[in-house]
């Protein structure tokens, strides 16, 4: 399978983003499917997710703030993200089944 994302972009603190993920080759269905991100010279960080029970989970510094979701229709995830802080700052990743996209680069300015 193969995962393009779009929507990342420069954007000003307390501005939003909705980042989407579309996948091609395969059906996502309702497989597990997560946004990571990352930082120069930091590991990669799991974000959020979606368990293929349709849970979403978050990490605790962006619950209340990002929502992940999906539409099984268009073959696609997002990420919903609100009330950006400058340390949101980052390259941030789809990834299902096993795959993972080429990367968006977010950047929140004060």
């Amino acid at each position: 399978v193969q995962l393009q994302a779009s929507g990342g972009g420069l954007v000003q603190t307390g501005g939003s983003l909705r980042l989407s993920c579309t996948a091609s080759g395969r059906r996502l269905g309702v497989s597990a499917v997560a946004w990571y991100r990352q930082v120069p010279g930091k590991e990669r960080e799991w974000v959020a997710g979606i368990a293929s029970d349709r849970s979403p989970n978050y990490v605790d510094s962006v619950k209340g703030r990002f929502t992940i979701s999906r539409d099984i229709a268009k073959n696609t995830m997002y990420l919903q993200m609100n009330s950006l802080t400058i340390e949101d700052t980052a390259t941030y990743y789809c990834r299902a089944l096993g795959s993972w996209g080429q990367g968006t680069q977010v950047t929140v300015s004060s």
